[in-house]
């Protein structure tokens, strides 16, 4: 599709400047209607939301939280890549159908040891191998073979441990629905795998199979372990970061630079084709037809849209650069099609934003303050006395907060003089404290099927491939007084 088969109806346009007229409604019930839609060249979602990689929305809780709901979380790169790998591995060791290579201490570790290891890990039983390093099982300490009372830090675990001899174990083969059967005939929480002698090969645990089992739509690797994605940039450590990440079990990376349309992008790009071969690469920002052609030119896996729509971000307001979020979104699908999954990035304020940037190009909608202020994300919640309400910060990943967050870890002089003395672009402010983000994400799900259903369709495959051609066919444009009648309450 050329430029010119852009309708002028999308110039300056955004997400309240439209309804969806109604078309007449084929299911029986919305409970079953599918949000199946990709993410990338080679990975799919069940729920097509994103949570940002930025430093107050996406942490491990939060990445394991939306994965679990058939979404994706991005890990933000504002960190050592140390502290970005244990979030990643992290995600990766959660709910998992079967653990690889679980944690376990020897034999001739102190109860003290113990405790710690398990408080860092967040895990509540510890495989005992015979030595360190020998893979051989001993036995299995958990929180009840630790006695609540009485002063026994100094002692071995091996005098509380069960050992290898009274535990349930089972081949390494075994399939995960019988191991389900053995966790609840023989009622154990955990079931090391084993072979003949004794070698751990890893662990299934009832509360990873319970998970997996209520949650259908959990976005999962062919091993069964979560998706997660890591953010990285287009210079400085951004090759050694992915290779480290990489090692961690990221899924995908997205290359997250504030203007991808440029030479520093398309450097990266093949820099880490070098390097990583076929690893999927979502990069982005981008916001106009020729950035997303441009894109495709040079081989994402996915386009990331959006220049200055999102409340963090003050790019607009210092320096005038940024298209209306809705036209960007539609440039983009017009330069590219469905040739390659764009994502759509900020600007959303209602869930029903989420569901027209799917039908006017995105494949998938990225979210950042509509979940920066639940339980998982990451900072603590602040209580206002004077007003009896609670919030959480939220801030763009240029704020000048951020950029010095993100420079604590750094050694390179050159890179935290430029960090510095670059303009912030983004802001830090408080948004309303909301919960667990299971019940956003929840809501979200319900709303997106309601919007199937108005659009007369099964799926929103199916609602995407009749309105993709031409959505206006489908918008009614709104005048002012219009508008307030739709959207002021």
């Amino acid at each position: 599709m050329t430029k010119r088969a852009l309708n002028s109806g999308w110039i300056g346009k955004t997400f309240d400047d439209f309804l969806m007229r109604p078309q007449m409604g084929i299911n029986e019930t919305r409970q079953g209607i599918s949000l199946r839609s990709s993410l990338a060249r080679s990975l799919k979602l069940e729920l097509p939301i994103i949570s940002s990689n930025m430093d107050s929305v996406t942490g491990a809780r939060m990445a394991e939280a939306i994965a679990l709901e058939g979404g994706l979380g991005v890990i933000h790169r504002g960190q050592s890549i140390e502290r970005q790998v244990t979030k990643v591995t992290e995600v990766k060791r959660s709910y998992s159908a079967v653990i690889e290579n679980p944690h376990r201490l020897p034999v001739g570790a102190t109860i003290r040891e113990a405790k710690r290891f398990a408080r860092q890990r967040k895990i509540t039983g510890i495989l005992i191998e015979t030595a360190s390093g020998s893979g051989i099982l001993a036995g299995l300490l958990s929180n009840r073979d630790i006695p609540w009372t009485g002063d026994i830090n100094h002692r071995k675990v091996e005098d509380f441990m069960t050992p290898v001899e009274k535990l349930h174990t089972h081949s390494p083969d075994i399939k995960v629905e019988d191991a389900e059967k053995v966790l609840f005939e023989k009622r154990i929480e955990r079931l090391p795998l084993v072979d003949n002698e004794n070698r751990i090969h890893g662990l299934i645990t009832r509360k990873d199979v319970r998970y997996l089992r209520e949650r259908p739509f959990a976005s999962k690797d062919d091993k069964g372990h979560l998706l997660v994605a890591a953010a990285i940039g287009a210079r400085g450590d951004y090759v050694e970061r992915a290779h480290a990440l990489l090692e961690a079990g990221a899924d995908c990376f997205f290359i997250d630079i504030a203007h991808g349309h440029s030479t520093i992008m398309q450097e990266a790009v093949e820099t880490m084709r070098k390097e990583h071969g076929d690893v999927p690469l979502l990069c982005g920002n981008v916001a106009t037809y020729e950035g997303a052609q441009f894109m495709k030119d040079i081989g994402a896996d996915a386009i990331k849209v959006g220049v200055g729509p999102g409340r963090g971000c003050r790019t607009r307001l210092e320096t005038s650069a940024g298209v209306p979020q809705l036209q960007a979104i539609r440039e983009a699908w017009c330069a590219v099609g469905d040739e390659i999954p764009i994502i759509a990035d900020g600007g959303v304020r209602h869930d029903k934003d989420i569901f027209m940037a799917l039908i006017c190009g995105a494949s998938t909608v990225m979210l950042g303050s509509a979940l920066s202020g639940t339980d998982e994300a990451p900072g603590r919640v602040i209580e206002d006395p004077a007003t009896h309400t609670k919030k959480k910060m939220y801030r763009g990943m240029t704020s000048p907060e951020a950029v010095l967050e993100s420079l604590y870890d750094e050694e390179d002089a050159d890179t935290i003089d430029d960090a510095l003395q670059t303009p912030a672009e983004g802001q830090e402010f408080q948004v309303a404290y909301k919960g667990g983000v299971r019940d956003i994400l929840h809501r979200i799900r319900g709303h997106l099927r309601s919007g199937v259903s108005y659009s007369g369709e099964i799926s929103l495959e199916n609602t995407r491939h009749k309105i993709l051609p031409e959505p206006l066919d489908y918008l009614v444009p709104l005048s002012e007084s219009s508008r307030r009648e739709s959207y002021e309450r």
